[in-house]
């Protein structure tokens, strides 16, 4: 029986086409063709297709519009009642017409544009020009005009957009495909906003065309916040596997948060159940920012703090000398804190685990009353994100699970400040 069992991720191909010329011009490292992290919501939850013998599935998008086109094939398949139908899973979604696709795909090239308002953009080096003896240049030293050069553009969008809401039902498959427990939204609720990162590359055939390929997105949705404003909350956040480990979800996450921070309606940004992955990336940033910020730095640290601009960060003890004259303390100032929260839109639990870490960065392994003071701040907020569980346990056992507790943060907060740095 096993062999007409078949893992349905690893037979579940999945590949962005660009036009001919756009394909010709790619390095050779530059691949565009991976496979799913999660299939259950379509085959169910053991990820398994049963009834067949070297069966393929080939979805093709075009990189830009997000066209599809779907190819199944197989070896052999049982003729029984109880074979799954994968044709007809995934065929009621996706066109099998693949000369259809080709013609959209050269199309793209010249007809595709992002939908919405462009609101960040960023560039990097074309994979394609490395090794011209040119070396690794910054953002800043590239020519976006240059073909050598990768722009990046960040693109907002709406259901009000023209033509975005039905590029948003072929974008959303990448939810059910990447973010575990990820599902559909409801296009009826008006209170959605969106961000799509795209890659403007530049054709090398001196005809000065640029074309826009799809790299990932995040949804955000608007709520309440007390007395006046808005919280935004950043629901899904997808960056394809091509595109990951290259910077790109922090970039994303940052036109978010600048996008924050420009718009005054907005009074928070809060994130729902993030990922392990998406914690770290996310926390990783706003320290970035934090340590950036001189007036903030300054003022919790001291006038005699040492800026860490660009997001260097300093050896632990780095403080000594400057006890007392920080409001970071520890224990840190809350009224000051709280000021600061607020201007920075950070969400409270978020704000005082950064503010946790970048303590504990500047702790004097040797300062014995620094340690003391840093301990219980840190073991208060624990108690009281924690205190429904916390109050049913007898005093010694609540204190012992405390301190296993803060220990169990204290490294994972060395963790992340190493990945900072």
């Amino acid at each position: 029986m096993a062999e007409w069992t078949t893992d349905s991720n690893a037979c579940f191909n999945i590949s962005l086409v660009r036009a001919q010329e756009d394909q010709k011009a790619l390095a050779e490292e530059e691949s565009y063709v991976f496979n799913p992290a999660f299939t259950y919501p379509i085959f169910g939850e053991d990820e398994k297709i049963y009834g067949y013998n070297g069966l393929t599935i080939d979805m093709r998008l075009a990189s830009g519009s997000l066209r599809q086109y779907l190819s199944i094939k197989w070896d052999q398949k049982l003729k029984a009642d109880t074979v799954d139908d994968v044709e007809k899973t995934l065929s009621e979604c996706i066109p099998p017409d693949e000369e259809a696709f080709k013609a959209h795909v050269e199309e793209d090239a010249t007809a595709f544009k992002p939908m919405g308002e462009k609101m960040y953009t960023y560039t990097r080096r074309s994979p394609a020009s490395q090794g011209k003896g040119k070396g690794v240049s910054s953002a800043l030293e590239l020519d976006s005009e240059s073909e050598d050069t990768l722009v990046f553009e960040v693109y907002h969008a709406t259901w009000d957009t023209p033509g975005f809401r039905e590029y948003h039902r072929r974008m959303q498959l990448f939810i059910l495909l990447y973010i575990e427990a990820g599902s559909y939204i409801q296009e009826d609720e008006e209170a959605w906003e969106f961000v799509v990162l795209y890659e403007k590359r530049k054709r090398r055939d001196g005809s000065g065309l640029s074309t826009y390929h799809f790299i990932g997105y995040s949804s955000l949705y608007n709520f309440y916040y007390y007395p006046e404003k808005t919280r935004l909350r950043l629901s899904q956040f997808v960056i394809l596997p091509p595109y990951q480990r290259h910077g790109h979800g922090s970039e994303l996450y940052k036109a978010i948060y600048q996008y924050v921070l420009s718009q005054p309606r907005f009074g928070e940004l809060t994130v729902e159940d993030p990922a392990e992955a998406f914690e770290d990336l996310r926390d990783k940033n706003d320290l970035k920012m934090l340590l950036g910020h001189e007036q903030f730095m300054k003022e919790g640290f001291g006038e005699d703090s040492v800026s860490h601009g660009g997001g260097r960060v300093g050896r632990p003890g780095k403080a000594l000398g400057n006890k007392g004259k920080g409001k970071m303390g520890p224990p840190v100032d809350k009224g000051w804190a709280e000021k600061w929260r607020v201007k920075m839109k950070i969400a409270g639990r978020q704000f005082s685990r950064l503010v946790e870490m970048l303590i504990q960065m500047r702790l004097d392994p040797l300062d014995v009353r620094g340690l003391r003071a840093y301990r219980l701040q840190v073991k208060e907020r624990l108690y009281r994100f924690n205190f429904e569980v916390l109050a049913q346990l007898e005093k010694e056992e609540r204190l012992e699970k405390l301190e296993e507790t803060f220990q169990s943060v204290r490294e994972d907060y060395t963790r992340i400040l190493g990945l900072v740095r």
